[in-house]
């Protein structure tokens, strides 16, 4: 008899990445490897204060490559910044991006390579394969610990007109390179640290109940998932403790690779909505969606949820499901609350009246279609009410 994991073909899409301490400071050879002479370098004003972005492009401009430097990235990039970034990168004759920063300056910069090499409006290209051209070369040091931009096939920009994200998905955005050094965590504050570690819990979460998920992929998530629930407290309680920050750098590595090749499912459409929306920080939603979300979804993927939870070292040893069930939501509520995680989406500013719209842009969303309980608009809108 067949073993079930042979039974349907899986693709496995990923960079090449290099890991490890002073990965960043390839970042001169990479992009010399990969022919770049006019690099176009994207990163945000905080990572630039923070030091990052000079340091890499001092090593560029030591390597006799020139660079032009675009800080015009917000914390939820927006269409027009990326349009803005395309015109400035045709304009500087650039030949190749390097991204230095987390989520948003990593989006930014594959949003801007698709728009350089294929022209129109970045929104043109929202959904599932919708990117005709490859970009050009895409080196990715990332200074957070959770988007796992810089190993997925993702791209999230907010739509600023409507007031939602939309998530681009296509191998075309996959970086070339990602330089994954642990030595950039030492910068991010307690709280980003923990909504960027929950992020990476969730795509975890999502890539192992998803229904596009593979034994491949399940291998990744599940160390993720050990990672996170094993480490991501101290993380957050000393910050400058390097062993910790490369810990929950793999577990954001372990997860991205799951994720970018299982997709994720309700919890991200409802944060892209969200984050749209109200310009709320996407680990922050992700974080305070999560555990309504598991409980939904607990009906169609109760055995996997378990694995969930022994994952995350729960006792759950003679429980029956339901149980089950109620104690990997509570270890979750734990784990958001012990990292200064707090209140709902209420404490945010989302009112009740909100929570159609909400509900109408989120249902849109292509996450949607592996999440392992297909949900209604009516569903959504009602979880957002829980998650108030």
């Amino acid at each position: 008899m067949e073993s079930p994991a042979l039974e349907e073909l899986r693709k496995f899409v990923a960079p090449e990445f290099i890991f490890g301490r002073d990965a960043r400071k390839l970042v001169a050879r990479y992009a010399r490897k990969l022919g770049g002479k006019r690099i176009f370098l994207v990163s945000d004003p905080g990572v630039h204060a923070a030091g990052w972005a000079q340091e890499a492009l001092d090593l560029l401009v030591a390597e006799g490559l020139i660079v032009t430097l675009f800080l015009g990235v917000s914390p939820n990039p927006r269409d027009g910044e990326v349009m803005e970034g395309a015109a400035a990168f045709r304009e500087s004759g650039s030949d190749l991006v390097v991204a230095v920063g987390g989520g948003s300056a990593m989006d930014c910069a594959k949003g801007i390579g698709i728009v350089a090499q294929n022209r129109g409006s970045i929104l043109d290209y929202e959904g599932v394969d919708q990117v005709p051209e490859p970009m050009p070369p895409l080196i990715c040091i990332p200074t957070t610990g959770g988007t796992s931009a810089d190993v997925s096939q993702f791209a999230i920009i907010n739509n600023t007109s409507e007031k939602v994200k939309i998530a681009i998905i296509s191998k075309a955005v996959v970086p070339d390179v990602a330089l994954i050094d642990p030595c950039t965590l030492v910068t991010m504050s307690p709280y980003l640290t923990a909504c960027t570690g929950i992020d990476a819990l969730v795509h975890a979460i999502e890539a192992f109940v998803s229904n596009a998920q593979s034994p491949i992929t399940d291998l990744h998530a599940l160390e993720a998932i050990r990672l996170i629930s094993d480490n991501l407290r101290a993380s957050v309680a000393a910050p400058g403790d390097l062993e910790l920050r490369g810990r929950i750098m793999l577990a954001s590595l372990q997860a991205g690779l799951a994720f970018s090749n299982a997709s994720l499912g309700c919890v991200h459409a409802m944060a892209h909505s969200l984050g749209g929306f109200l310009d709320l920080p996407h680990g922050e939603c992700n974080a305070l969606i999560l555990p309504h979300v598991m409980a939904y979804n607990l009906p169609a993927a109760g055995d996997r949820f378990r694995r969930i939870g022994e994952a995350m070292g729960l006792p759950l040893d003679g429980l029956g499901e339901k149980n089950c069930g109620r104690a990997l939501v509570d270890g979750v509520l734990e784990l958001r609350r012990s990292c200064g995680i707090h209140g709902g989406l209420g404490d945010r500013g989302v009112k009740a009246a909100d929570l159609p719209g909400l509900a109408e842009k989120a249902i849109e969303d292509p996450c949607n279609a592996t999440n392992p309980r297909p949900p209604t608009r009516g569903d959504l809108e009602a979880l957002y009410a829980e998650a108030l």
